[in-house]
């Protein structure tokens, strides 16, 4: 029997690996909408597409009215009131919509809210239990349990107008003030089948939401670089999505008519999803990373506040006050790629040097650094620090809820 050392089990761990894919197609660049949409519907089979989309989509820009002469006979018709955060209601009725109309394809026109509630509108639509009984159960005594969708799905295209990480995901979270959480539901079937990075959907956005989106998708490569454990193919979509999305997101506020700033942060989302396919795990926890929990209870806690404005003042702090020292070459490797003084240091001091460089980039963007800079009382911190234990993503691998809001009332009062 041939036995290995422990380096060369360590150095061939990234040689081990499953990666999973599904059938997509991408079309990028000016004007894809009249170039490519309605071949892309008949592809599917379909011959009733549905746009679904938020009211400012089809009150103050032009897509819909794009994507309806784009298809012509192959479009029937709209809803245009799915709400922020994907609201339950407002899901709901769009369901009900596309079932008049004859849907027989799903058209997601608008950032993450949008894009995950037409995922919503297909469970729903495709379904016939009760979407309570389908949706992720929650108990105090277990973790988190997700139902399996086994109903066939409508087909799914989307165009975004963020570089959200919603783009190509399977899970959909809805809100629904009526609960202490939201109704999430995971069905790989509600995957698109065509993406359109369409350049005058993608300027259409407000510069203030692009930035926020951008926030939350540049955190989430950031606090994978370096990492060694990974497989190659994830390295190659997270390096390649980072060199995307760093420059562009430091370059947007200032060249805000750039077109090529959001295609290439839109690209690094997409990048950064087909890297979880390949491997990568859902939400990344390494020394460098926010917390997504806390950000994600603060931004439904208060949705006035973005997810990016969220996770841009927690993320220093969350490293600050978790000083988790790093592999040296996977510290200095993060410090090269922040472009921070390569001085000799030591793992607490990379750390804490990142911190501050993030501080840095963050305020030269216009973004938030500290709690007390958005509209959240002190006296808040408690019931958004209760908020974290109602999330799948961050609750599954919890030992207790007592230490999840324990540690998220600690980074948000240090955040303060």
């Amino acid at each position: 029997m041939i036995s290995k050392s422990s380096r060369e089990v360590e150095l061939a761990a990234d040689k081990v690996f499953r990666s999973a894919g599904y059938p997509w197609k991408l079309f990028c660049g000016p004007l894809v909408i009249e170039a490519d949409l309605a071949s892309a519907v008949r592809r599917q089979g379909a011959s009733r597409a549905f746009v679904i989309c938020s009211p400012s989509i089809n009150s103050k820009t032009d897509i819909v009215d794009r994507i309806k002469a784009a298809l012509g006979t192959l479009y029937c018709g709209c809803f245009d009131g799915v709400e922020n955060d994907s609201t339950y209601l407002s899901v709901v009725a769009a369901a009900e919509a596309a079932k008049v109309a004859g849907a027989d394809l799903l058209i997601a026109v608008g950032g993450g809210s949008v894009i995950v509630a037409v995922r919503g509108v297909a469970v729903f639509m495709g379904e016939t239990a009760d979407p309570f009984d389908l949706m992720t159960q929650y108990s105090d005594s277990q973790k988190p349990f997700s139902p399996r969708l086994e109903a066939s799905k409508l087909p799914i295209i989307n165009i975004p107008t963020t570089p959200t990480s919603a783009m190509n995901r399977a899970g959909s979270g809805l809100k629904n003030p009526d609960l202490d959480h939201r109704m999430e539901y995971f069905d790989p079937k509600t995957r698109p089948a065509s993406i359109f990075l369409d350049q005058g959907a993608l300027m259409s956005a407000p510069l203030g939401v692009v930035r926020s989106t951008a926030t939350t998708l540049f955190a989430g490569l950031f606090a994978t670089l370096g990492e060694q454990m990974v497989n190659p193919l994830v390295r190659g979509d997270l390096d390649q999505a980072f060199k995307l999305a760093f420059p562009a997101y430091r370059s947007l506020m200032s060249e805000p008519e750039n077109p090529s700033l959001r295609c290439d942060l839109a690209l690094a989302a997409f990048l950064q999803n087909r890297a979880e396919d390949d491997g990568r795990p859902m939400r990344a926890r390494g020394p460098f990373a926010s917390d997504y929990a806390v950000a994600t209870a603060l931004h439904l806690q208060f949705p006035a506040i973005g997810q990016g404005e969220a996770t841009s003042v927690l993320h220093a702090s969350t490293i600050r006050l978790f000083p988790e020292p790093p592999p040296l070459h996977e510290g200095m490797a993060t410090i090269k790629a922040l472009e921070i003084s390569e001085e000799a240091r030591d793992a607490l001091s990379i750390s804490l040097a990142i911190a501050d460089g993030l501080e840095e980039l963050y305020a030269g963007v216009g973004m938030p650094t500290r709690l007390r800079d958005l509209p959240v009382k002190r006296s808040d911190i408690a019931a958004i620090a209760a908020e974290t234990v109602n999330n799948f993503n961050a609750s599954a691998s919890l030992t207790s809820s007592e230490e999840r809001v324990a540690n998220s009332r600690a980074i948000l009062e240090a955040a303060w």
